[in-house]
């Protein structure tokens, strides 16, 4: 399900969340799948429940997934987002533009690069 990588700079708790992430973002986890419980992911992955924990809840409060009481943890349906987070997510789109303006990336291969990543 997930890797871990332990030379990459960012925490064991963010991998896990980019990782879940990314999942539910692709579809690899569909809308109301459950998760792993936080004990079994984390016996899977050998690692502090706590690590876990902090990964899923900063998942829900992004909007990703949702708990429910006695239930666990499910991939949320696509919805409103967080307030606040599609005005995070377009400053960051912004830094990469400038970024890539920066290194002389053309609006034409930025756009085939959009075009590509759009869902058909």
């Amino acid at each position: 399900m997930l890797n871990l990588n332990y030379r990459d700079s960012r925490p064991i708790y963010g991998q896990i969340k980019d990782g879940l992430r990314k999942m539910i973002v692709t579809g690899a986890l569909g809308p109301d799948e459950k998760l792993p419980s936080v004990r079994a992911m984390a016996s899977q992955l050998a690692i502090n429940p706590n690590t876990i924990q902090r990964a899923y809840a900063e998942l829900e409060s992004e909007g990703f997934i949702y708990s429910v009481q006695g239930k666990g943890s499910f991939a949320a349906d696509k919805g409103q987002p967080p307030p606040g987070r599609r005005e995070e997510l377009f400053t960051r789109l912004r830094e990469i533009l400038a970024e890539l303006r920066y290194l002389n990336v053309g609006d034409e291969e930025i756009i085939a690069v959009v075009k590509e990543g759009t869902p058909q």
